[in-house]
């Protein structure tokens, strides 16, 4: 029986299979043979061919295919070349010298071609003083590009060239991704912000970048689809890895890929017939963009735009759909030369980002990905019924409305105030992170003062403590005492940093202010709290010390003042006061008080 890794052995049909992509962008073969220190040269294989390379390996077996993953740039010095004269040497090769060795090289190409290997590298010296005529005849028959390595190059400086290549696209990859964030962010920052971030986004692609909406019509558009003619052909990209010949790719929210098959075929059929037959009947409007497209207008549009409405039907939502026919997160495709991406926007209202590009360069998919995160983030507060209420309820308050005339717009009666600052040292809290624990809380309504986030949760929530932070939590209110329960978690929040404790409740139990009339407790709480009641630095600092029973350093944590600053304060209020604070007795009154005031 043969062995089926020799190459005189009967083979399957060369088929590339798919490269093992590493995480460096791929070296064009045109930049490794512009490098004059290593002196390679084309002899053989298309010479105005694309190709690129994803790494360099050196071999020296006759038949290299178990040993490749794709995109390498093969390197061999021909010591696995049979000696044309010795009839052992290559017992299942016949002929005479020249058919041998044609025989060989022709088996030995269509074996590195089958395993998608991207280039062959002929060194020559000390084996062999030319690159056999046979090779040369070999890939060009097979298209593959053949590079004479000079003496004076050895193969470990090739691989380094291309590594070298490699860091420089890494770096130019990463420093276009970054300008792009940039540019993308700022944008969003615009006044008119879809628009702005499709805008920057062609810009980026050198393409066009289409908004969805819902019902599948074309709510926003800039850019333009490229010219065919300036781009290579599908078929071409798709056999270096760009694209693929059996349709659109899609990738899931975990990140599996595949190609959507029937779902495409479902849905793709709905994406061009969601719209109205009647233009004149309208098409939702977007309050972001004025454009809206037709079916009469989609119907018209060029192939590949065609073709980028129906891959938007691929990731979109539909009703109905649930856990056993889940949707992908984003699709890519290529008509005509046109590289197409679709990606579904996170504000679960159904908005899809269509991408048509020249090219597929390193960075795109990251670049598209920062508009769809900021797109669905712009969509996604406006579009739901929660953002447009809380809208509604500042414009009312802005316009004088009293909180309890709004409080149903935000979705209930009884809200609970959090206060919370980083635990440790580190940077003050900005609006992401401030949004963050908001979300982990359940609430939206998040205002950062300082170091402090203040967010109202719903009452029918239980804040939780939350890694990474220290909580002061006041007690479920109404709007009119919204102002009571903001102090009462300002006042947990000190507490809780005092005792290093990640959260801390406002008490709901019955206290003895309970049991008297609350006319007849607040006035006795003024009386007695009137020598220092004119100086809110006392008021505070007595609470806090009588809350931490009269812990100095404590104390001074909560207040963040220097303990010394603390014996002061309380000092001069047992003067005021003149009373010993030192008597729990005493120290019980004031409590009291401070409670009932």
């Amino acid at each position: 029986m043969p062995d089926p890794r020799s190459p005189s052995a009967p083979q399957a049909p060369a088929v590339a299979p798919a490269p093992a992509v590493p995480p460096t962008p791929p070296v064009a073969l045109s930049a490794l043979l512009a490098r004059e220190d290593l002196g390679l040269r084309r002899i053989a294989g298309p010479a105005g061919s694309d190709t690129v390379i994803r790494w360099a390996h050196t071999s020296e077996m006759s038949d290299p295919y178990p040993y490749l993953l794709g995109g390498e740039l093969l390197l061999t010095a021909g010591v696995h070349v049979p000696d044309p004269a010795a009839g052992p040497d290559a017992p299942s090769l016949a002929g005479d010298a020249a058919g041998r060795l044609r025989e060989y090289f022709d088996a030995y190409v269509s074996r590195i071609v089958a395993a998608g290997g991207a280039a062959l590298g002929f060194g020559l010296a000390p084996v062999h003083d030319r690159v056999p005529p046979e090779l040369v005849a070999a890939c060009d028959a097979h298209g593959l590009p053949l590079l004479e390595v000079p003496p004076r190059t050895t193969f470990s400086g090739v691989a380094r060239a291309v590594w070298q290549l490699m860091a420089q696209a890494r770096l130019a990859e990463l420093r276009r991704v970054t300008e792009a964030q940039q540019s993308l962010a700022a944008a969003a920052a615009r006044p008119d912000p879809v628009p702005a971030v499709l805008r920057q986004l062609a810009q980026r692609v050198g393409g066009l970048a289409v908004l969805y909406g819902p019902e599948g019509t074309e709510l926003a558009r800039t850019g333009r689809i490229p010219d065919a003619s300036t781009t290579g052909s599908a078929s071409g990209r798709g056999a270096s890895g760009d694209a693929s010949p059996e349709g659109p790719t899609a990738t899931s929210a975990g990140g599996a890929t595949g190609t959507p098959g029937a779902a495409r075929a479902s849905t793709t059929a709905g994406a061009l017939d969601d719209t109205p037959a009647n233009p004149s009947a309208g098409t939702p409007a977007d309050p972001h963009a004025g454009g809206t497209g037709s079916a009469d207008a989609r119907l018209a549009a060029t192939p590949a735009e065609a073709a980028l409405a129906e891959l938007a039907g691929v990731v979109r939502p539909w009703e109905g759909a649930g856990a056993a026919s889940p949707r992908p997160s984003s699709a890519t495709d290529t008509v005509g030369g046109v590289h197409l991406a679709a990606y579904a926007l996170g504000s679960g209202q159904g908005f899809v980002l269509g991408v048509a590009a020249p090219r597929r360069d390193p960075g795109d998919h990251t670049i598209a990905s920062v508009a769809s995160v900021l797109l669905s983030l712009l969509t996604g507060e406006q579009q739901s019924g929660s953002g447009a209420a809380r809208s509604a309820a500042l414009v009312r308050l802005l316009l004088g409305a009293a909180p309890e005339a709004v409080a149903p717009l935000l979705g209930g009666e009884r809200w609970t105030v959090v206060h919370a600052c980083r635990t440790g040292e580190g940077p003050a809290p900005d609006a992401v992170t401030a949004t963050a624990l908001g979300a982990a809380l359940g609430s939206a309504l998040v205002d950062v003062e300082g170091d402090v986030v203040r967010v109202l949760v719903p009452g029918d929530r239980v804040p939780a403590e939350q890694p990474g932070w220290t909580c002061g939590v006041g007690a479920p209110a109404g709007p009119d005492a919204w102002t009571t329960a903001d102090t009462q978690a300002a006042r947990a929040l000190a507490r809780a940093r005092a005792t290093r404790t990640a959260l801390v409740r406002h008490g709901e139990r019955p206290a003895l202010a309970d049991l008297l009339p609350a006319g007849d407790a607040e006035a006795h709480a003024l009386a007695l709290l009137a020598p220092v009641a004119g100086t809110p630095a006392l008021t505070e600092t007595l609470r806090a010390w009588l809350s931490l029973h009269g812990s100095w350093d404590r104390t001074a944590v909560a207040l963040s003042v220097h303990r010394n600053t603390v014996r002061q304060r309380i000092a001069r209020c047992s003067a005021l006061l003149e009373a010993d604070l030192d008597d729990p007795d005493v120290r019980m009154e004031l409590w009291f008080a401070l409670r009932s005031g």
